[in-house]
């Protein structure tokens, strides 16, 4: 019955006994191994010590597969107390059995407090199911990982660079190409969440300078998976001639508005402030707003032909979009500018359609500034997504959650392709598309305000609301993959 292997990260013995000890309280556990970086210090009797960088390198990957004896490994990945629920890790192991999985994870509580009857009282962790586009490297598979040894083995083996923050992620890319990832939707453990800041403070720790190193990592670790499993898109790019059909006006800034009296002059100002040599106009797709936004437009912009304001049901951010791009007076580039955020300055409009002639491509991305309401810069300041190359974004844009802001097309592509209805991922879904086909152009200095404040739509997400918006975007990643292999196999 022993045939669980548990490697476990070892600061000291005092982060470590009392999970040590619960994982022999398992009568699956056959062996703990601590996971000792230079800094540990002390030991814990009985237990097998392995030496390691960092935990996340690829030379610990292999020494741990390599050590993984039982039928089963688990990798434990943070230093905090773990506790299981009863016979929780055994309901593992059989998960993994019956299944044939190459690792399996599962749902969990956050916080470490037990009531007398030894059932947790802390709040649920509920994770995702992983799909075949579930390629983001911050994919949250919750803190306990349980492979087959013999599957671990093969994906190892299977690993070709010597990533320092990049194996673990390596690991699991090439254990997806054989075997299955299996979400456990079952409550089995309780750990600590160290990360307690909200959703809207997170979501850009991907674009933060001092994350570069390991962001090049993980790109190379996904740019690698791609070109084994056929998903990887060559430099190859279709050439647009933009002189082909005429538009009422060069540019159209898009806002689409709900709910925003407080912010949607400023945007519309910004908008309209912008000093142009070619002509452009500004739409409204106003959806369902229920305080005074309305009126605030009709009462500032109502007799500006330069603004048309829209009036629409009940739909979504998307659906909003694609009414605004096949309006009539919709101009030959839709520049997007969301309704609580402003525009840097007066060129930026000139600045973004500009670069649609000078990079031939269907989609423009440029760089923004994060601010607070009032225009204060707040960490990390600017975001250029520096980590987009014209010969490889198109395949790195598979594992980050976002291209950038502000987002504008070619108004005849936007209008074939056309974007999901739906209030999130919505533009993200359209690059996916668009980069498929058509390159897409990058402004790398700052040419927009994003302004974070309570009301933000992503400031301060609950965990089922966040995992619905992960869902999402994994099956958008899963679907645009599934179309580019597909697309790969025709050309042979």
């Amino acid at each position: 019955m022993k045939k669980i292997n548990c490697f476990i990260p070892f600061e000291n013995a005092e982060q470590a006994t009392d999970t040590v000890n619960e994982l022999r309280q398992n009568a699956v556990c056959a062996k703990v191994f601590l996971l000792k970086t230079p800094e540990s210090e002390g030991s814990i009797e009985g237990c097998e010590e392995i030496a390691i960088d960092s935990l996340y390198s690829s030379a610990t990957i292999k020494k741990i597969a390599a050590a993984a004896d039982a039928e089963f490994a688990l990798l434990y990945t943070k230093y905090n107390m773990l506790r299981f629920g009863p016979f929780a890790l055994e309901r593992m192991a059989k998960i993994a059995s019956d299944t044939m999985s190459g690792m399996v994870y599962a749902d969990h509580y956050n916080g470490d407090h037990y009531s007398e009857e030894g059932l947790p009282t802390s709040t649920k962790a509920p994770v995702i199911d992983y799909q075949f586009g579930s390629l983001r490297d911050d994919f949250d598979f919750g803190s306990v990982l349980l492979f087959c040894s013999k599957c671990l083995k093969k994906a190892a083996d299977a690993m070709k660079a010597d990533y320092k923050h990049a194996g673990l992620y390596d690991l699991r890319l090439k254990l997806s190409q054989f075997a299955q990832l299996t979400h456990i939707n079952e409550f089995l453990y309780s750990d600590i969440e160290l990360d307690t800041r909200k959703s809207g403070e997170k979501m850009f720790d991907y674009v933060d300078p001092k994350n570069r190193g390991r962001q090049i990592e993980m790109e190379l670790a996904c740019t690698e998976h791609l070109k084994e499993i056929g998903g990887y898109l060559a430099p190859e790019f279709k050439h647009i001639e933009f002189s082909d059909e005429e538009f009422p006006v060069e540019a159209t800034v898009v806002i689409p508005v709900r709910t925003r009296e407080r912010t949607i002059a400023d945007a519309i100002d910004s908008a309209l402030m912008q000093k142009c040599d070619f002509k452009f106009n500004v739409i409204v797709v106003d959806n369902c707003s229920t305080d005074r936004t309305t009126e605030i437009i009709k009462e500032r912009y109502g007799n500006n032909p330069q603004v048309i304001h829209m009036i629409v049901g009940d739909i979504g951010v998307g659906a909003c979009w694609n009414l605004a791009a096949h309006h009539s007076q919709a101009g030959k580039f839709c520049v997007q500018l969301d309704s609580d955020d402003v525009y840097e300055d007066e060129n930026t409009l000139t600045t973004m359609v500009n670069a649609f002639y000078e990079q031939n491509c269907a989609m423009v991305v440029g760089s923004y500034t994060l601010t607070d309401i009032n225009r204060n810069i707040l960490p990390p300041g600017l975001v250029d997504h520096r980590e987009w190359t014209p010969d490889n974004g198109r395949n790195n844009a598979l594992r980050i959650n976002g291209l950038g802001a502000p987002r504008a097309f070619y108004t005849p592509v936007l209008r074939e392709v056309k974007l999901p209805a739906v209030n999130y991922g919505e533009d993200y879904a359209l690059g996916l598309n668009m980069s498929r086909i058509y390159q897409i152009g990058r402004v790398y200095k700052s040419v927009y305000l994003c302004r974070r404040w309570d009301d933000n739509s992503d400031a301060a997400l609950d965990v089922e609301k966040m995992n619905r918006n992960n869902t999402y975007k994994d099956r958008i990643r899963t679907w645009e993959l599934m179309a580019r292999v597909a697309m790969n196999k025709a050309k042979k």
